[in-house]
């Protein structure tokens, strides 16, 4: 029940955010993330760097990738955080991620030139992720 909940409110953040509706074929990956601050580090800093440096960058990187940064507020996973990564097909995922879920060559490349803006996140936490890709059918 949690996870359709999860991706119910993902689904609408998602076609609110593009103006347009799902459609079938469209990939959605929702990762649940956990994030471990550095010391005298608020949450606030990093939410405010996450948004407005690493997405802006991460997507530049990955053309084709959506990426929100996901806050709960009530229910289960209330204060807890996510990404919702939107892609427009699984082809679209696969030029970045193998079907182990490893960075392909491409996103490798990504990474590598991200690692500057990494390096300035890393100074505030670090967040490891959890994650499943769905479909829309």
């Amino acid at each position: 029940m949690k996870k359709l909940l999860i991706l119910s409110a993902m689904m609408l953040l998602a076609g609110t955010a593009f103006g347009q509706t799902l459609q079938k074929g469209n990939l959605i990956g929702v990762h649940v993330m956990t994030i471990d601050l550095k010391p005298g580090v608020t949450m606030d800093q990093f939410k405010e760097f996450y948004v407005n440096s690493y997405i802006p960058a991460f997507e530049k990187e990955l053309p084709g990738c959506k990426l929100f940064l996901l806050e709960g507020i009530r229910g289960e996973n209330k204060d807890s955080f996510g990404l919702l990564f939107y892609f427009n097909s699984v082809k679209d995922r696969n030029k970045y991620f193998n079907e182990d879920g490893s960075n392909s060559a491409l996103a490798q490349k990504a990474s590598d030139n991200l690692a500057p803006v990494t390096e300035e996140m890393n100074k505030l936490g670090t967040a490891t992720t959890k994650y499943t890709d769905w479909i829309i059918q």
